[in-house]
């Protein structure tokens, strides 16, 4: 099982540690990362469009989004970060893409865009976004999903929020995305605003039913293999991972790695208890199914974004070692930081040749390594 000490209040910035650890390997470790860091972000600053502002493709500004995080949390040490002036480009071109109903998109993938940017507006701390970061908490509430009768959870995908007004269905990936820019959203309100809220009962009924766990899901398609127990998969009757059949020949679907660190991630955001079966259920797989050569269940198929959920996972349940399948306590820090590391180009960015998921996209994927190294350069 993982071992570990929940850390409910959790802050946007990353605080440096003040004292440097003593271990003579982990500040070896400690400096590796920083210098990945350094490399990286010089890469990626050196890709901002200096007319624009944007990183990437200028249709979602999730990537400048997640760029812009990525300085914002980067060590303040000089020549890491980027200019005052590129980040306020940076920041100028998200505002641009407010729209009239409070999203933060352009043409597509509006939960999406907006949940990212959102995140990024609230880790600038800056008093002058707080109107569009209100607007746009409002904009994602209204993307939840009520099929059928409304007010009643009489549809399998209703609590949950997809990629926008053309997607047909509710998913994890969105919904947990969604549910952490909310969290932290809400703490910035005066309460006279948070009376309009998610229905986060409704959202924790969405992500329970992406759980291979009987006992609190009954969808048909729920495992009954032990591999898949605690697991998630993308949506209820979808699994990325592919099918297994069950016990009494119907079809069942396979838990995979990444969406199972976002359902762990979704019933943080929702300040569940520590107890509650459904995660330790998720927890037990996540220990079982540890490893950083892939993204298990999926492969090197959006292995990017599974370190990047990895990582906040981990680090938000205050989780230093993992208890793997063969018993071995695992210090998933130095293992990820050190895979990260070895994957960074000379040049400095990072790319996965599986381009599944827009990962053979440098940017979204150096992103990614990023935030991760960021994360586990302050605990180290």
């Amino acid at each position: 099982m993982i071992y570990y000490k929940i850390n409910v209040v959790i802050c946007l910035c990353f605080v440096p540690l003040f004292a440097i650890a003593e271990n003579p390997e982990d500040l070896s470790i400690k400096l590796e990362v920083k210098r990945a860091i350094e490399k990286g972000m010089s890469w990626l600053n050196s890709e901002q469009n200096r007319t624009g502002g944007h990183w990437g493709d200028p249709q979602y500004p999730a990537l400048t989004g997640l760029a812009l995080r990525a300085n914002l949390g980067a060590p303040s040490d000089e020549g890491i970060k980027g200019s005052d002036k590129d980040l306020k480009r940076g920041f100028d071109f998200i505002l641009s893409k407010v729209q009239s109903d409070g999203g933060i998109y352009s043409k597509g993938l509006a939960s999406y865009n907006t949940s990212i940017c959102l995140m990024t507006l609230l880790q600038a701390k800056n008093q002058g976004y707080q109107e569009i970061i209100n607007n746009a908490r409002r904009f994602l509430i209204n993307q939840q999903s009520d099929f059928d009768k409304k007010g009643e959870s009489d549809n399998t995908f209703d609590g949950g929020i997809g990629y926008g007004s053309t997607w047909a269905h509710s998913d994890l990936s969105n919904t947990h995305l969604a549910m952490e820019a909310l969290f932290y959203a809400k703490k910035t309100l005066k309460s006279k605003e948070e009376a309009f809220d998610l229905d986060w009962d409704a959202a924790i009924a969405f992500v329970s039913k992406c759980q291979n766990l009987a006992t609190s899901n009954q969808e048909a398609w729920v495992s009954d293999d032990e591999r898949d127990r605690g697991g998630f998969v993308y949506f209820p009757g979808k699994s990325m991972a592919g099918e297994r059949q069950k016990s009494n020949g119907q079809v069942a679907l396979r838990s995979y790695g990444s969406m199972s660190y976002a359902g762990l991630l979704s019933f943080i955001y929702a300040e569940m208890e520590p107890s509650d079966e459904r995660i330790l259920a998720v927890r037990t797989w996540l220990s079982k199914n540890y490893t950083i050569d892939e993204n298990p269940g999926m492969g090197p198929q959006g292995l990017f974004y599974y370190y990047h959920t990895m990582s906040k996972a981990l680090s938000l349940s205050g989780v230093d070692q993992i208890k793997d399948k063969q018993g071995n306590f695992r210090d998933w820090r130095k293992e990820l930081a050190l895979e990260l590391i070895n994957q960074q180009t000379s040049q400095g960015f990072w790319i996965n040749e599986n381009g599944r998921w827009w990962e053979k996209d440098p940017i979204l994927v150096s992103c990614y390594a990023l935030l991760s190294l960021e994360r586990i350069f302050y605990a180290l």
